[in-house]
């Protein structure tokens, strides 16, 4: 199965999502800032990005990780992508697209605004973390919801 994570830029919470999901950061407790900064890729896409699927890795079940920026537009990467499936043949059960927008805080959106778009890496990078690992909780339980096998 390929499994999407998706939020706005595809640099915060999807990346945070999908390094979970394989294993690439300790359970909550242990966190720290440091932990999040070494994630491939986080804090470090830009707005060409936005619209690139990019393989993150395989878990341990043999699925395939991957993580896009949708750019605030959710349900056109779900319409394009249900609708190339469909045509070409390809079974729902071989992918899930997973948004992780809903679990992103106001420290998360204000610091990656910063640090993305004006490209302000201080502050906007450590309030970008700080927001990350406040919200780390929610996406966690909503990694572990996936890999359960719900849908959302």
């Amino acid at each position: 199965m390929k499994i999407i994570y998706h939020c706005f830029g595809g640099t915060h919470s999807s990346v945070t999502a999908a390094a979970y999901h394989l294993g690439m950061l300790p359970p909550e407790c242990g966190l720290q800032d440091e932990d999040l900064l070494a994630i491939p890729f986080f804090d470090t896409r830009d707005s060409f990005d936005h619209g690139n699927i990019t393989l993150m890795g395989k878990d341990g079940k043999g699925n395939d990780i991957y993580f896009v920026g949708q750019r605030g537009y959710p349900q056109i990467l779900e319409n394009i992508t249900y609708g190339l499936a469909r045509e070409f043949n390809i079974p729902p059960l071989q992918y899930k697209l997973v948004n992780v927008m809903h679990k992103v805080n106001l420290s998360m959106r204000l610091g990656g605004f910063m640090s993305r778009r004006f490209k302000w890496i201080y502050p906007g990078r450590p309030l970008v973390t700080r927001g990350t690992m406040r919200a780390f909780t929610n996406i966690i339980n909503l990694v572990r919801r996936v890999k359960a096998g719900e849908r959302r």
